[in-house]
């Protein structure tokens, strides 16, 4: 018996130790793929903000220039006369658009719209300053006086235009303002508006308007 008992002994003796060397391995192991998990998801969240960063440098925070233009024009008066002394009167109602894309309101100034005729200036409209807010188009109304008492009177183009029954005129300006964004970084930027602008003389409609 005391023999059998030695041997119960030495027995539980040798496993004690061999259960615990598992345990230990088990618990390492554990521990091991617990930081495996970790770094992968340190890793994942750098990733993300360094994505969040990029975007935001490179499509929210990136100013774009605003598009200045016509939109559309109408007529409440037009009168003209293609015999030798060739001439125009015309009195139109243009709506003007401000076009902004970034996100954050641009603020514009006073600026003025010239009106060309064969690069003759022919009228003018005064634009108040204003402001686009973000991702949208500011519109306003403008009437404008239109006449060729500037242009030569016998002028041969001004005679075959008229004649054809279409006149095509030319509008420029120039927008100054501030883009503004998360409320506080402001940026310079300034627009140009250059467009045609094409008129049906017989049915007093605007047949095309192309801005560059």
């Amino acid at each position: 018996m005391a023999a059998e008992g030695e041997q119960q002994l030495q027995t539980n003796g040798h496993a004690k130790p061999a259960e615990e060397s598992t345990n230990s391995i088990q618990s390492k192991e554990l521990r091991r793929k617990k930081r495996k998990k970790f770094l992968v998801y340190v890793a994942l969240f750098t990733l993300f903000q360094i994505a969040v960063i990029l975007f935001s440098s490179f499509y929210i925070m990136k100013v774009r220039t605003p598009i200045f233009h016509v939109r559309s024009a109408t007529f409440d008066h037009v009168e003209y006369k293609n015999a030798e002394n060739a001439s125009f009167d015309i009195r139109m109602n243009v709506e003007l658009g401000v076009k902004n894309t970034n996100f954050g309101p641009y603020k514009y100034r006073n600026s003025t719209v010239y009106f060309f005729y064969n690069d003759v200036s022919i009228g003018e409209a005064f634009v108040s300053q204003g402001k686009a807010g973000f991702k949208s188009t500011k519109k306003c109304n403008l009437l404008v006086n239109l006449s060729s008492k500037d242009v030569l009177p016998k002028d041969s183009q001004l005679r075959n235009d008229l004649s054809s029954g279409t006149l095509i005129l030319t509008s420029k300006s120039k927008l100054e303002g501030k883009v503004e964004l998360i409320f506080v970084i402001k940026k310079k930027k300034s627009t140009e508006m250059n467009c045609t602008i094409t008129i049906g003389l017989a049915d007093k409609v605007v047949q095309d308007i192309d801005c560059d």
